[in-house]
């Protein structure tokens, strides 16, 4: 009896290092497959980016961003298979592009490469120094794209040293306005977010650029109520260009 129970776990041992050693050649075979097949793959022509197919490099997405800085970035994986193409670091490279705020690169096979743009979307204009640039809704400065026609305000209260961080809230200060004025928001061609507190817009009534300080809340409420009240201000004061609407109670003309 102990004899057949030692017969027994011999055998069972034998087929357990049967199996594995089965599994271990499976594994190193499936290897070699794989390796010979990347091999054949980065270095068979079939596979290989090539510069002469209009179709070889398809960007998909772009409109204000200069195609040309997109396609420098995959201008050393022509010429190479595209299983050779580093994905991560050619995406990596195409979100530090001026307008591009995310961005995607897939391959299609057999010798092409895919590439999704998102671009930022500007809310306003920003005067640094002797130089116009838009700003988007997360602060971030982007150049004016040539040939391209924008309908924003001027945001004041960004200087050329201004953090990230400053500019985010000076940006968030002004869509805030203008969701509070709604419709009316069209008025405005200037807002000064130096102090979030003290929001202060020029607005054009009746082809006059005036100033208005609307405080830190209930900006659509005060410039309806101004509005109403203009034409009586206008007679009485017709030099007066700048108003303090911060008081529930009056409207304050300023010197």
């Amino acid at each position: 009896m102990a004899r057949e129970t030692r017969k027994s776990g011999g055998q069972i041992r034998w087929r357990l290092w049967l199996g594995l050693a089965a599994t271990v050649v499976a594994c190193v075979c499936a290897a070699v497959v794989g390796l010979k097949l990347r091999d054949f793959v980065a270095t068979d022509t079939r596979f290989v980016l090539s510069r002469d197919s209009k179709d070889a490099l398809a960007i998909d997405g772009l409109r204000y961003a200069a195609q040309a800085k997109v396609r420098h970035v995959f201008d050393a994986d022509f010429g190479r298979g595209i299983l050779a193409v580093p994905l991560a670091e050619r995406r990596r490279r195409l979100l530090g592009i001026d307008w591009v705020e995310d961005a995607s690169v897939s391959r299609v096979w057999p010798d092409r490469l895919m590439v999704r743009i998102r671009e930022r979307r500007p809310v306003a204009f920003v005067y640094l120094g002797s130089t116009v640039e838009l700003i988007d809704a997360d602060g971030v400065l982007l150049e004016p794209p040539p040939q391209a026609s924008f309908s924003f305000p001027v945001l004041s209260g960004i200087r050329e040293d201004s953090t990230e961080e400053t500019r985010r809230e000076r940006v968030r200060a002004l869509l805030r306005l203008e969701e509070d004025m709604g419709y009316l928001a069209k008025d405005i061609s200037e807002v000064d977010a130096s102090d979030p507190e003290n929001m202060r817009v020029v607005v054009q009534v009746d082809r006059q650029a005036v100033s208005l300080l609307l405080g830190d809340a209930d900006f659509g409420r005060r410039y309806q109520n101004f509005l109403g009240h203009f034409p009586e201000i206008s007679q009485r004061l017709p030099q007066a260009r700048t108003f303090d609407l911060r008081l529930e109670d009056r409207i304050t003309a300023k010197e």
